[in-house]
């Protein structure tokens, strides 16, 4: 019988309850890894055989946050929790900005620095990032989560060039337009068709695909890329 490839491996996914991070979360588990998820409520549902921790990190103090993600000593870090707000430039809420990039930029800092340790003594890491494709591209409206994303993968590229020859593996991963529960709920089935004619595969992506990639990227026959940020979005920001 051939071992799980991620058999033996333990992994925390932030945001893990719905969407992407419960795809990327079943995924590792069915790959083999004990996994914990993180919500924002004690009262959300892990994904089946998947552990669950509460973090809100809008509102939590995050250092006590990460002191927690240290203690299960994960092998594997994926930063998938994220936050957005849509506001012409002018009008941007500075208390919004400021939450923005507490959740996606301060929080994955924080979790990194604090599994790292654990990870260097194991001499064996993968961190990735979830990021976006407006963190590769801009767009209007997008200046606190653009500002963000693009922050993100700069922090992923210096920690990837730090801790490499230690064995440790970071990356960004740059969703496109996935068809998620929330997507749907927001665009419709008009909006959903609209953006797909724009898209060059000519459909939204899927959630199991951007877990597929994570899966690769942190699974054994990743050895040697490091410090990229890969966009997943059928062809959109090439054309």
């Amino acid at each position: 019988m051939t071992a799980l490839p991620l058999a033996g491996k333990t992994a925390l996914v932030t945001g893990g309850t719905r969407g992407i991070g419960k795809a990327i979360a079943e995924r590792l588990r069915r790959d083999g890894a004990a996994v914990t998820a993180t919500g924002t409520r004690d009262d959300r549902i892990p994904p089946e055989g998947c552990a669950y921790l509460a973090m809100d990190f809008a509102a939590g103090d995050l250092e006590s946050l990460a002191a927690r993600a240290a203690a299960l000593a994960p092998d594997i870090l994926v930063n998938n929790a994220g936050i957005n707000a849509i506001a012409p430039f002018s009008e941007i809420d500075p208390a919004d900005f400021e939450r923005i990039q507490k959740v996606n930029v301060t929080a994955p800092f924080q979790l990194c620095r604090a599994v790292l340790p654990g990870m260097q003594a194991r001499g064996w890491g993968r961190i990735v990032n979830i990021s976006s494709i407006w963190g590769k591209i801009a767009k209007e409206e997008r200046g606190s989560y653009a500002a963000s994303k693009f922050a993100l993968d700069g922090m992923t590229a210096a920690l990837a060039a730090e801790v490499a020859e230690r064995g440790i593996l970071a990356n960004c991963v740059a969703p496109g337009f996935i068809d998620t529960e929330l997507t749907r709920r927001v665009l419709g089935v008009e909006g959903i068709a609209e953006l797909s004619a724009r898209v060059p595969a000519r459909r939204l992506g899927r959630p199991e695909e951007i877990a597929a990639l994570v899966a690769f990227l942190v699974g054994p026959e990743n050895s040697y890329i490091s410090g990229q940020n890969i966009a997943i979005d059928g062809g959109f920001t090439r054309v």
